[in-house]
């Protein structure tokens, strides 16, 4: 079947030998399964998130933290895990046992044929934590579809609205096209995030990175969602934004607390009432995902 999961339907023959425009084959591959304690508070909790970062990426994103494992090519430090069902479903019940609040799919859309297979099997085997869908949003809506009934909670990026800066960052000019209706199904599917004793159970909370001179394109994005979502939908206004060694103007530097505040009171003005901000320290450099068993 030539491969049409994600917007960019590049009709890779991925059940021979043909690769993806994401930089996956036919064998999936995981960078890093562990309990991740970094993710927001509904979803870290105390016992952490039970984060399975998968290789490849239909992104292209300058700066991209992750680009060892996002990008196609050798392992990332030489170490990875190739991932049939049978093994996904295993690294999630041995993340449940661990005592991960929830299974945490980190750059899933390469791997949506896998998650339809595996997931209905680890439910099947004691799997009874929420599934979190953690996406940069560049999604086709009638893909999601699919996963209905399987994904309890979608953790999506809103990026852009405009395609000149979706281009000139992520190489992906028709991303806001794909993302807003893809959000759309998402929250069709779950609704707004609900929780129990502070732990996020089932629904949406999105996404944005607040990037250095941009904070125009995140009122943009704010706007979309206070236009297409109900006032207490949960917005996570990200200020983590570290360039890259390289990195040219304007991303060549970390956001200032101005430009951050900027954004953060113009949410407050658009009357969204559940929003989750960031210090500026959070912006860090310093958490390698590799695979290297089940860290503690």
């Amino acid at each position: 079947m030539r491969c049409m999961d994600c917007p960019l339907m590049c009709k890779a023959d991925r059940d021979g030998e043909g690769v993806g425009a994401c930089g996956v084959g036919r064998t999936s591959y995981i960078a890093r399964a562990a309990r991740h304690f970094f993710e927001e508070p509904p979803i870290s909790g105390t016992r952490g998130s039970g984060a399975i970062f998968f290789k490849g990426c239909n992104m292209r994103c300058v700066f991209c933290q992750n680009v060892d494992i996002s990008r196609s090519g050798a392992a990332f430090n030489g170490r990875e895990e190739a991932c049939d069902a049978e093994r996904l479903v295993e690294i999630m019940l041995r993340l449940q046992a661990l005592g991960a609040h929830n299974i945490n799919l980190v750059t899933p859309s390469p791997h949506i044929r896998l998650i339809e297979s595996a997931v209905p099997k680890a439910r099947e085997t004691g799997l009874d934590i929420p599934i979190v869908y953690n996406t940069s949003g560049y999604e086709r809506a009638e893909v999601i579809k699919r996963l209905e009934g399987l994904i309890d909670i979608y953790l999506p990026d809103m990026k852009y609205v405009s395609p000149k800066l979706a281009q000139r960052y992520s190489g992906r000019e028709n991303y806001f096209d794909f993302a807003s209706q893809a959000l759309r199904e998402m929250f069709r599917q779950v609704g707004n995030l609900s929780t129990d004793d502070g732990i996020a159970e089932k629904g949406m909370l999105i996404r944005h990175l607040v990037l250095p001179c941009a904070v125009d394109e995140t009122r943009r994005v704010l706007d979309f969602i206070a236009d297409n979502f109900p006032p207490d939908i949960n917005i996570s206004l990200m200020s983590q934004y570290t360039p890259i060694p390289g990195m040219k103007k304007p991303l060549d530097r970390r956001l200032t607390k101005a430009e951050y505040d900027r954004a953060v009171d113009y949410a407050f003005a658009k009357g969204f009432e559940n929003i989750f901000i960031q210090e500026l320290s959070s912006a860090k450099n310093d958490y390698t995902p590799v695979f290297d068993g089940f860290v503690e």
